[in-house]
């Protein structure tokens, strides 16, 4: 038991289980943000372009609720396809972030691989004969 939990210490301290752990936190934060523009900035835009309709509030109503005054007895039974065309959008946005994301490390990582790098030292038959040459010229 003992060394089971050791070798789960040493997998829970890895550096990819935290990078990992990290990127679900700030991937869901990102989410949020998405879906906040997503609601509050984007559909509405596209609501009025299609003539004021809220996507939120579009469904197809199965069964109509059964209410007795305020009170509810049976709940309404809908497909709310508004919703999920509200949801397919902030995929679709989350989607091409991380994509743009994902592309700029992609053109940061070649630009590293495409640095000058310091030139491989020569051979050492030419090594020998440079030293040759600067003990010659330092003679003189």
């Amino acid at each position: 038991m003992k060394k089971t939990l050791q070798e789960f210490k040493k997998f829970a301290m890895r550096g990819n289980v935290v990078d990992m752990a990290v990127g679900i936190i700030i991937g869901g934060a990102f989410g949020k943000i998405v879906s906040s523009i997503v609601g509050d900035v984007i559909m509405p835009a596209v609501g009025v372009l299609v003539g004021g309709v809220n996507f939120t509030d579009l469904k197809i109503v199965l069964k109509q609720a059964v209410t007795e005054g305020d009170k509810v007895i049976t709940p309404e039974v809908a497909i709310n396809y508004g919703n999920f065309i509200q949801v397919t959008f902030d995929f679709l946005i989350i989607a091409l972030a991380v994509f743009f994301l994902v592309k700029g490390l992609n053109a940061l990582s070649r630009k590293k691989e495409e640095a000058p790098k310091t030139p491989p030292a020569p051979p050492a038959d030419i090594q020998l004969l440079t030293e040759i040459r600067d003990l010659l010229k330092e003679k003189k």
